[in-house]
């Protein structure tokens, strides 16, 4: 399906489900904002981490928390689906922000029965090393993608998983990741504990020949 919106290009990732602050400074953006909320329309943010603007996620605006007394405002937004950038206009329909025409992306809702499951697991195990297992809640369809971003992904890495339409592919993707994280994240504990002991008096029982 095509769309013409505008967009607001940052240097992050975002994804569908996913709850995004924004503080809004630059004119171009409060302009883009601000015709938004009168026309009750969303807008696009283009993902840019690897130099050149084709794959974003279309968001929309659910609250204005604060407008300050020179225009700038902090706004609360959410991810709704992915797109990819069919033309972008630097100046779009006569505004001083961008714009253009973008394709949705459907993604297949083609994930295993045992993936979710498994991607669950393995997101608790990480937040029970990290701590975080009290302030982070995967839950819903996209529950994963709030949590996203505290998994250890370099950016270049969200961005390739925003790319992928496949559900399947994505789960296996993250879990991949994982399997590969706790492991490494458990032999560095090990090894910190064991540098810790160093300069302490150690108790060894005798060995039996």
């Amino acid at each position: 399906m095509l769309k013409e919106i505008p967009l607001f290009p940052l240097n992050i990732v975002v994804f569908p489900g996913e709850e995004l602050n924004l503080h809004i400074f630059e004119p171009r953006y409060k302009q883009l904002i601000n015709d938004c909320l009168e026309t009750k329309t969303t807008f696009g943010i283009p993902s840019y981490v690897k130099t050149k603007l084709e794959i974003g996620t279309e968001v929309k605006i659910v609250e204005v928390s604060k407008v300050y007394e020179d225009g700038r405002m902090d706004i609360k937004t959410v991810g709704l689906q992915e797109f990819k950038i069919i033309d972008f206009v630097d100046q779009w329909n006569n505004k001083l922000y961008g714009g253009g025409n973008v394709q949705l992306l459907a993604s297949k809702d083609d994930a295993e029965p045992g993936q979710r499951f498994q991607l669950i697991e393995l997101c608790q195990e990480l937040f029970h090393w990290l701590q975080m297992d009290k302030e982070i809640c995967i839950d819903g369809d996209k529950g994963i993608y709030k949590a996203i971003h505290k998994i250890g992904l370099k950016p270049e890495e969200e961005y390739e998983l925003l790319k992928m339409t496949s559900e399947s592919q994505r789960y296996k993707f993250i879990i991949d990741h994982l399997e590969r994280l706790i492991p490494a994240l458990e032999r560095a504990e090990k090894a910190k504990a064991k540098i810790q002991m160093n300069g302490h008096f150690k108790h060894f029982d005798p060995l039996n020949f």
